[in-house]
């Protein structure tokens, strides 16, 4: 059972403002995908999902047919695509459940065949082709042709759209994705119109790459307020993260705080132990280097993140007390810690860093209209 010491907080106002802002730099004729698979990145994808579609999203993305399946079961009705691989069994509930699968294999296609006969229904695909990344997909027209050629064979399988994915449209040049949209083009050449094309992840809607938006684009990180490249635009984050203060003490200059020591008082020391730790899902190799927020103020964390509390230094923020609110992730005043601070802390990605915390953290939503 969830934790009543920690929360994230998660604004659904915030999702669709960003959302807004992603639709108006996106070509009028492009769709806008909002990507909402592993639990919309930790926010929660049926309300990320109900947000974005309120706000100028027409697709929703997800990794799983089971994620799909969640969506479709909340009673959304739009369209879903599945950006992985499923299995035959898995393939089966997406006909039942009317969800868009990738497809990369004529054995792909085979088995969707199946499972459109058993569901008795159309199954709507889309070819996933390799122009870089090195994941799934054809990686040249002879296999694009080769899964073609089986749509068309197949009895209820029907193309309704072909992607890519860029692997370094964030980085510093371009010439990598530019190498990427030339084959993206080429694999592309030929198609119906009526097939759906789309490359552009947040990196390349932010980098204003209009000839990368063909049909669609796909907004993840971005819709969550973590801009993977500089932008102008204000884009919010959606997700605050709060804790408690479980108690308060005073230690004199040398005194210890914390497993293995590393962290040995310079002087006089307000500690605060704070109701979360890396059972929770902050990340212990954050240690000594992190900051959290208590009454408006970044403090330290201060020696090792334990399994379910940490401490941080309170010795210039006058009057903390045991129940106080200390801020993980958030905002408050002019102190701000974010997902991209926490991950450079602890050596990893924003990304993580919000799919990060356990079944302990409750989830509570803001602004749902």
């Amino acid at each position: 059972m969830p934790s009543q010491r920690n929360r994230r907080i998660v604004d659904l106002e915030a999702i669709r403002h960003n959302m807004q802002l992603i639709r108006s730099i996106v070509p009028k004729s492009a769709r806008v995908m909002a990507v909402v698979k592993a639990d919309a990145y930790g926010h929660g994808a049926v309300e990320v999902a109900e947000a974005s579609l309120a706000s100028g999203a027409s697709f929703l993305a997800v990794a799983t047919v089971p994620e799909g399946m969640e969506l479709r079961q909340a009673g959304i009705r739009a369209p879903i695509l599945v950006l992985g691989e499923s299995t035959p069994e898995e393939m089966e509930n997406a006909a039942v459940e009317e969800i868009t699968l990738t497809v990369s294999s004529t054995e792909d296609i085979r088995h969707a065949a199946d499972a459109a006969r058993i569901a008795g229904h159309p199954l709507e695909v889309h070819l996933k082709v390799d122009t870089g990344m090195g994941r799934i997909g054809g990686r040249n027209l002879d296999e694009r042709d080769e899964v073609l050629a089986a749509i068309s064979d197949a009895d209820g399988v029907t193309l309704t759209g072909i992607f890519t994915h860029f692997a370094d449209a964030d980085g510093n040049g371009n010439d990598y994705t530019d190498m990427q949209l030339a084959r993206f083009q080429s694999l592309t050449a030929g198609l119906p119109e009526q097939v759906l094309r789309h490359c552009a992840n947040s990196a390349a809607i932010l980098r204003r790459m209009p000839e990368a938006a063909f049909d669609m684009v796909r907004a993840g990180i971005v819709l969550y307020g973590y801009p993977p490249v500089e932008t102008e635009l204000d884009f919010h984050m959606c997700m605050r993260w709060e804790s408690r203060v479980m108690f308060v003490k005073t230690i004199t200059r040398g005194e210890c705080v914390s497993y293995g020591c590393t962290y040995k008082a310079k002087r006089k020391t307000r500690v605060a132990t704070v109701g979360c730790g890396y059972g929770d899902g902050y990340h212990r190799s954050a240690s000594g280097k992190a900051y959290a927020i208590v009454h408006g103020v970044r403090v330290p964390v201060i020696g090792r993140v334990c399994m379910d509390q940490l401490m941080v230094d309170v010795s210039d923020v006058p009057d903390v007390e045991v129940g106080d609110t200390v801020t993980l992730m958030g905002e408050e005043g002019e102190a701000r810690v974010s997902a991209d601070d926490i991950a450079s802390w602890a050596g990893t990605i924003s990304y993580e860093i919000l799919l990060s915390t356990t079944g302990r953290v409750r989830r509570d939503f803001i602004n749902r209209s």
